[in-house]
């Protein structure tokens, strides 16, 4: 593609179904919106692992977790595999970034040249004591509240920080376009928001009375059954049974209110771009590192395979990408690496030509591939085993190590409330895509070494019980 600059966009933990482009009753992103009908919207988009560190460890290098090793919120992403960054700043690149990256500091050589009001694990150490996992605890040993001590209206740093996040870009647009550069530029945005905690301000939560909200999905007191592994994970965490009835249609209508938030803050960057002169020479890419359950299933959070949380909205925009369109290919983040190169105009180096990504902006202009794979992962806070999921065509299929697993058709059940993995009518399916599993991974041994990497570094802090009282309980703390 001819070299443009490009903007890339990255919220955090975003429904991709909380969109009012994908059709959603309530919630409500216009400028998100308009972003997507001035360019292509993937409905078959995914993280390669539903959590904030290893699902931007994979963004960050184009390889999938399994193949770097950055299994949880403890082992951040620092540099040790090379990613797109490092190629771009080799060939003389500008490659910023303003916000969230949830790597391990600030000094390890990760691909930025430079970084504005940096969002990284507290510490260097992150949530270790979600490393503990062989065995599981029975009980989250923290016994945090993860959505965060208050709900509803209000304002919480994570707002602060995302209206800071889009005035430094805004500044820094504007700047860029008084002082023209030689060859394109790289700028990465990553707000917060949806991020739990899930306050928001007033004039946000208030465009979503609770009377007024959809009824949540798939609850347990409605009679529904969580798959087992899934139960173990609700279980640990406890979120669910800590909120009365209530509070979960306050935590829902300010969740609600955090996407129209971020998207307001998005809204300003884009006009910003657009007023500057820039738009024209600029491409754009909006996703999130994973999405968000709000309480389908009596989950909340990530952390799991289903449409909630493993998908992930994307959307790309600009010069040569095609108006309007919907791209049904399955995509995933490891894709990144080639869609950044692309964007700017630069070819994929030789030692990245087997990496398992494709240019968004490419598939952008060609016909739907539902044949293609995309892949995800889970090894983290807890999870009593890995969890693995494929998406293919219609169909997406979930194992999990040492329990059965669940095969869904999404185009007859997009809600994935029939597991189809004991149907014998299913089971030619299921059979297809759990050998399409086996070529891309080997789960029994993925699981195995995860938790031993994950073991050295709670041995490192101590034992268990020393790793349960370090690092940050809940949500990175924002750092303005």
């Amino acid at each position: 593609m001819d070299p443009k600059n490009l903007l890339f966009i990255m919220s955090d933990e975003h429904n991709p179904r909380m969109l009012g482009c994908a059709g959603h009753s309530h919630v409500k992103t216009p400028n998100l919106d308009a972003l997507a009908a001035a360019g292509t919207r993937f409905t078959a988009a995914y993280t390669n692992s539903p959590i904030c560190i290893p699902a931007r460890a994979a963004w960050a290098t184009g390889r999938y977790v399994h193949d770097i090793g950055y299994w949880d919120n403890a082992l951040a992403y620092d540099g040790r595999v090379r990613g797109w960054g490092h190629h771009l700043i080799d060939l003389g690149f500008a490659v910023e970034s303003v916000g969230k990256l949830h790597y391990r500091n600030e000094t390890d050589l990760t691909g930025f040249s430079t970084q504005r009001h940096p969002m990284h694990i507290m510490g260097g150490i992150g949530q270790v004591w979600g490393s503990v996992r062989d065995p599981l605890p029975l009980g989250n040993p923290r016994g945090q509240k993860m959505l965060g001590e208050t709900l509803g209206p209000g304002e919480s740093k994570y707002n602060i920080y995302d209206r800071t996040i889009a005035d430094t870009a805004c500044e820094w647009l504007e700047a860029m376009a008084a002082r023209p550069a030689d060859r394109p530029w790289v700028l990465y945005l990553g707000f917060v928001a949806p991020h739990f905690p899930l306050v928001v301000p007033r004039e946000y939560y208030d465009m979503y009375p609770v009377g007024d909200l959809p009824p949540m999905k798939l609850r347990p007191e409605d009679g529904y059954e969580r798959h087992p592994w899934t139960d173990i994970m609700a279980r640990f965490h406890g979120t669910d049974d800590a909120l009365a009835p209530d509070d979960r249609k306050v935590a829902q209508a300010a969740y609600f209110g955090l996407c129209t938030y971020v998207d307001a803050q998005i809204g300003r960057v884009l006009d910003t771009l657009k007023s500057s002169g820039l738009a024209e020479d600029t491409r754009i890419v909006y996703t999130s590192d994973h999405g968000d359950n709000v309480g389908t299933r009596g989950l909340w959070g990530k952390s799991n395979m289903y449409e909630e949380a493993a998908g992930i909205p994307l959307m790309v925009a600009g010069p040569d990408v095609p108006e309007g369109r919907i791209c049904k290919t399955p995509v995933s983040l490891v894709d990144s690496y080639q869609t950044i190169l692309d964007g700017v105009g630069v070819d994929v180096p030789d030692d990245a030509r087997n990496l398992p990504g494709r240019s968004w902006f490419r598939l952008a202009g060609e016909s739907d591939e539902p044949g293609r794979i995309a892949f995800s992962e889970y090894h983290a806070a807890g999870s009593p085993s890995g969890a693995f999921m494929i998406r293919r065509g219609r169909w997406k299929y979930i194992y999990y190590v040492g329990f059965e697993p669940e095969l869904f058709d999404l185009e007859d059940d997009p809600e994935e409330t029939t597991n189809l993995a004991g149907d014998p009518g299913a089971k030619a399916h299921l059979d297809a895509m759990h050998a399409a599993l086996r070529g891309l991974v080997d789960p029994e041994a993925v699981d195995r070494r995860a938790k031993d990497d994950q073991n050295e570094l709670i041995a490192k802090f101590g034992g268990p019980e020393a790793a349960f009282g370090t690092g940050t309980k809940g949500a990175t703390p924002a750092p303005v």
